[in-house]
């Protein structure tokens, strides 16, 4: 069935979905949402999930009713995702919409969880609520994309985030950072939106990095998870991740009871092991930062959903060469999508062809 959408439904939708990215980078392994609350072709309240805990946002846009002290009995609830219909870290959103008055509800996409998948909406009719899908369904599922991705295949998505000097060049002569001021501050942006951060051993021996979020403001946030590859376990002591406050494993194939133990793949640790390790963990977005080794490796293995490749304008001189080309992302099934710049960097956006980039200005 073909709905017969108003100016006015549209408008409400696209205003939720405005409000589910103000909880964006705060609310994993829950998706943004947002809702709206209207009658009679005005809007009464609104609210999103803004970080994990908190009020799911249908109970958020009715919090902001009873605060104006406006009446929602009657009333339209347009949310971005289905209504959850069960306990967890707060109650059912069903029965929020019905203790709500709610006469009607207009849902962007389904929620594909187990723990909910029609669950929500069967809720709301046998109550005797109208219930109407699919507005701005593909816009709604393309900012969930992560999730969405996780509840079919139980993976996370991969980013890969590749930089190189001019001639292709990772490390050289003279070491330290190489790219740009802005480069630098897009590649916070997208930490803030993973779970996870993972480098090889070499990255960590060679540069010791942080791995988190500094250049933005994380918000209600968490730091991501730092990964470390490390199949013989060669991480030196000291190092900044193992002694700041951010929470970091260690990945190896030795019979230890330190870190998490996989099986062997090809030059280095089973890849899809890890990755279904990390689903299970509730993994939703995993960028690889470095280095060399570990990209190709997971290009290699078809692993990669996405690609950011930036290219400085700097020289390192002579040094280990990045590995990466047109033809070897083409092979890996990604297509070049887009092309900027970043400061005087040049930088590429690559992705696999079913996969649209999660949104506009991402990272």
């Amino acid at each position: 069935m073909v709905e017969d959408w108003s100016d006015f439904d549209f408008a409400c939708m696209e205003r939720a979905l405005e409000l589910a990215e103000l909880g964006r980078g705060q609310v994993s392994p829950n998706p943004p949402v947002g809702c709206v609350l209207a009658n009679n072709g005005v809007i009464l309240s609104e609210g999103w999930h803004d970080h994990l805990g908190d009020l799911h946002a249908e109970q958020a846009a009715i919090a902001d009713a009873e605060a104006k002290s406006v009446a929602t009995e009657g009333c339209v609830a347009y949310v971005t995702l289905e209504p959850c219909n069960h306990f967890g870290r707060t109650p059912p959103c069903t029965q929020a919409l019905l203790w709500a008055g709610v006469g009607e509800v207009v849902i962007a996409t389904r929620d594909p969880n187990p723990t909910v998948r029609g669950q929500g909406i069967q809720a709301l009719l046998d109550a005797g609520i109208r219930v109407r899908e699919g507005l701005l369904e593909v816009e709604a599922q393309r900012q969930m994309q992560p999730f969405m991705h996780w509840c079919s295949c139980k993976r996370p998505l991969v980013t890969l985030k590749a930089a190189m000097d001019a001639n292709g060049v990772v490390d050289g002569e003279s070491p330290g950072r190489f790219t740009s001021e802005e480069s630098l501050d897009a590649v916070h942006r997208l930490r803030r939106h993973c779970d996870a951060i993972l480098v090889g051993v070499n990255t960590i021996i060679r540069d010791n990095p942080s791995l988190n979020v500094r250049r933005v403001p994380i918000g209600e946030g968490k730091q991501p998870l730092r990964i470390v590859l490390d199949r013989n376990l060669r991480i030196p002591d000291g190092v900044e991740v193992l002694t700041d406050r951010g929470e970091t494993i260690l990945v190896h194939t030795q019979l230890t009871d330190r870190g998490v133990m996989l099986p062997s793949g090809t030059g280095g640790v089973d890849l899809v092991a890890l990755l279904e390790h990390l689903g299970d963990r509730g993994i939703q977005e995993l960028l690889v930062e470095g280095g060399p080794i570990v990209w190709n490796q997971f290009i290699d293995e078809g692993l990669v959903d996405r690609a950011i490749v930036i290219q400085s304008q700097t020289l390192l001189g002579e040094g280990p060469a990045s590995g990466i080309s047109d033809s070897k992302l083409n092979d890996a099934g990604l297509n070049l999508i887009e092309q900027t710049t970043w400061g005087d960097d040049s930088v590429q956006f690559w992705s696999r062809t079913e996969l649209p980039w999660p949104m506009d200005l991402w990272p």
